[in-house]
């Protein structure tokens, strides 16, 4: 589940492996293109950490990020 704190929307997700983890990443990296809003996130063998907020809009979270967030989860849940 998706948490805001620090004007960020942070969430991690968990998946088998490295190579699983790494496919999500590169599906969501496709969306965030499209949605020309791109998400700061980490990887970690099996662990993606993603942190979103708009820093056109003064770094707070906004609906871009709420949109993203949401394309995000319908990834992940391929995973699941």
């Amino acid at each position: 589940m998706w948490k805001e704190e620090n004007n960020k929307l942070n969430r991690s997700f968990k998946f088998k492996n490295f190579r699983e983890a790494f496919s999500f990443m590169t599906e969501v990296a496709f969306h965030a293109k499209k949605m020309d809003h791109h998400p700061d996130w980490s990887n970690v063998y099996n662990t993606v950490n993603i942190h979103l907020n708009t820093h056109d809009a003064g770094g707070i979270v906004t609906q871009k990020d709420k949109d993203l967030a949401e394309k995000i989860d319908q990834v992940f849940a391929k995973y699941s």
